[in-house]
């Protein structure tokens, strides 16, 4: 089992930053690859980064590639998304989640755990 934690959303002006953070608990976490998604109201869940196991090698969608940057520190277990130029589209609860399969997919179904989510509100 993997716990995930995700902090650090919060309302932000159109053009400004946050910073999310994933923190797992369990598991050896560098055994398992991360990505970000994001659900809006209405909208199904959608994929935002993954970062591979050893933090080497990530994957962006079109919307937040240049504007998303998704790291990770495996020493702390944690996982970061630093966001900046947001944009009102961006306003979603995000999500952390962990896989232990091959590559960098972009469906929920090929992740295992998932953390509780956090908001993030962005006023135009």
């Amino acid at each position: 089992q993997v716990q995930l934690v995700e902090s650090g959303g919060g309302l932000v002006q159109a053009g400004g930053s946050l910073r999310l953070s994933c923190a797992a608990a369990g598991r050896t976490f560098a055994n398992y690859k991360v990505s970000w998604f994001r659900q809006a109201p209405g909208k199904e869940r959608e994929f935002v980064a993954a970062i591979s196991r050893s933090g080497t090698t990530t994957s962006y969608a079109d919307s937040v590639k240049g504007r998303f940057t998704i790291s990770r520190e495996n020493a702390k277990n944690t996982v970061a998304l630093q966001m900046n130029s947001l944009r009102p589209e961006d306003a979603a609860v995000y999500y952390c989640a962990a896989g232990s399969g091959l590559g960098l997919p972009t469906r929920t179904h090929a992740y295992d755990y998932w953390g509780q989510g956090t908001q993030v509100t962005v006023s135009s």
